[in-house]
């Protein structure tokens, strides 16, 4: 985020409405009231803080609804625009109260559309690197605790004033005595407790299904998001993660990782090198032609399939604001907190699901239903058919000749629409590695879907195959 934070913000705002008005002042109360609250860790307090916001939404889309019953089509319009925006407003201000787990929530519907009303998702995108920071005063002591010292004294230069927040931490500029510029990721006072808390309260809030037939499942699916939120909050973990995938990124040339400063690093502050560049909006905002666009996306898809097929791990955030367009063409890649390795058993499921996309039949109907966890899968069953589908939309990119449009508006609405029907008709039994999996998956298209990207996913897939002896 910027020195002048409420300055981005208002470039976030629905082309509809007037930055200059109350909008733009509600944007920046909201901002200045969150800057100054560390997000509360108690089970009850953000359990009441979730219970709240309902009613929130209700009173915004029941004004709004009365504003819309009277006037002309256009005013109409307006009041629904409005009614979106309010909503909106309110589930930011929750969300950047409480951070953690319920912020990522955001970020996820953020990377999607026609999820959400286009207003909603406008401003949900700022949480991906634009969320409130908290005032530096608040993060002072934590960094003293963390390396034993402040930050003007462990840096030559150090910014108070955060560049991005997004869901566990906020990063400040500072500067090396050597003058190398580094990024310094601060994680909120008493995230990690805040995210425990929020996992107990799913928990909690999903008793009701538990004399369902998928309520062990869904529990280990449970445990998985859990172990998978407790790792982001460990930034030596993160560490590592980012050197091991910038040692086997390095030979690519449109790729580049940040490098890791250990000596100023712990397990809630991380200093890595500081990469200049534009996220996705400012990016896109540029108008870049579309061969720049196709060779991001390919440096993006190259670099996850290379990981993926080389050491068996892959990043199941790939969010927007982890990813930097620089100035000469290199896509930078950010934030390698929330990995995953997969065990021999995962791996062995993801060597199917492979066998899978390139042969179909026997080998598909196999994949799915151990993918499924079933013992038996019927093939007329609706479930088997609504799975088939999924993984039909999903293999597509790997069975096309040539460049695949992944900015086709058509191919990734059905894919969220397929995902929602599924939920709808709770075929949500899986396992549990395929909850960040598909998280993945979805993000990858999500974001080459926004750059409008025409690449040979197909090709590129099966060179870091054959280069891993897949």
């Amino acid at each position: 985020m910027n020195p002048e934070p409420v300055t981005s913000w208002i470039t976030s705002f629905p082309a509809e409405l007037d930055a200059r008005d109350e909008h733009a002042l509600a944007l920046a109360d909201l901002h200045e009231r969150l800057a100054g609250r560390a997000p509360p860790s108690g089970r009850f307090v953000r359990m009441w803080a979730l219970s709240t916001l309902p009613a929130k939404l209700f009173a915004a889309y029941s004004l709004g609804w009365v504003r819309a019953r009277f006037g002309s089509v256009e005013e109409r319009e307006r009041a629904r625009a409005e009614a979106h925006w309010q909503a909106a407003l309110y589930a930011l201000g929750t969300m950047g109260y409480l951070r953690g787990a319920v912020t990522k929530a955001g970020q996820v519907l953020a990377s999607y559309p026609d999820v959400l009303p286009r207003q909603v998702v406008e401003l949900f995108a700022t949480l991906h690197s634009e969320a409130p920071p908290m005032h530096f005063a608040l993060l002072r002591e934590l960094v003293r605790g963390e390396l034993g010292a402040s930050p003007e004294e462990l840096f030559a230069e150090f910014e108070p004033t955060a560049f991005a927040a997004a869901s566990i931490g906020q990063v400040h500029r500072a500067r090396l005595s050597d003058g190398t510029a580094v990024a310094v990721k601060i994680q909120y006072p008493g995230i990690a407790r805040a995210i425990r808390a929020d996992l107990a309260n799913a928990r909690l809030l999903l008793l009701p299904l538990r004399l369902g037939r998928d309520w062990e499942n869904l529990m280990e699916q449970l445990t998985e998001i859990s172990r998978g939120l407790e790792h982001e909050t460990d930034y030596l973990r993160e560490a590592l993660w980012t050197e091991r995938a910038r040692a086997h990124l390095i030979e690519l040339d449109d790729v580049v990782v940040p490098r890791v400063f250990a000596g100023r690093s712990s397990a809630r502050v991380l200093s890595t090198e500081l990469l200049r560049g534009a996220h996705l909006d400012e990016f896109l905002a540029t108008k870049p032609a579309q061969e720049l666009r196709d060779r991001h996306a390919a440096a993006i898809t190259r670099a996850g399939f290379r990981l993926w097929s080389s050491q068996r791990m892959f990043n199941t955030d790939p969010g927007p604001g982890n990813f930097l367009f620089l100035a000469d063409g290199r896509t930078g890649l950010l934030d390698f907190g929330s990995c995953r390795e997969f065990d021999a058993q995962e791996w062995e499921l993801m060597r199917l699901g492979l066998r899978a996309s390139r042969e179909g039949g026997e080998a598909q109907r196999e994949s799915i239903r151990r993918s499924a966890q079933l013992e038996r899968l019927d093939p007329d069953s609706p479930q088997a058919r609504a799975l088939h589908a999924t993984c039909e939309w999903l293999w597509a990119p790997l069975r096309h000749q040539g460049p695949f449009d992944f900015g086709d508006d058509d191919y990734l609405a059905q894919g969220v629409r397929l995902f929602g029907e599924s939920l709808r008709q709770g075929h949500t039994r899986q396992a549990p590695v395929f909850v960040y999996c598909l998280r993945q998956f979805f993000g990858v298209r999500a974001l080459l879907w926004a750059l409008g990207a025409r690449i040979d996913f197909r090709a590129i897939a099966e060179e870091e195959y054959a280069r891993a002896g897949l």
